[in-house]
């Protein structure tokens, strides 16, 4: 199953992927409370997932940029907790 999800996401338009997930980040720190929490805990854990996936094809210099985007979401979802 994992790899028919990394296949469909390889063949997504990049935009469209990268549009879903901002609206999905806005509509989490929209949302009141726990419930935006919530949305942004699980872009993050299946962000998480993503990366985890492709950590060994990403270049190095690509990485930090994106563990701190992934350090960034998960400290909105404590924020938004609390």
């Amino acid at each position: 199953m994992t790899e028919r999800v990394l296949f469909r996401l390889s063949r997504m338009n990049k935009t469209a992927a990268f549009l879903a997930t901002a609206a999905l980040v806005f509509l989490g720190l929209w949302l009141p409370g726990i419930v935006g929490a919530a949305v942004l805990l699980v872009l993050a854990a299946g962000l998480i997932w993503l990366l985890s996936r492709t950590w060994k094809v990403t270049p190095p210099p690509v990485r930090v940029p994106r563990v701190l985007i992934l350090a960034l979401l998960i400290a909105a979802v404590a924020y938004k907790a609390s």
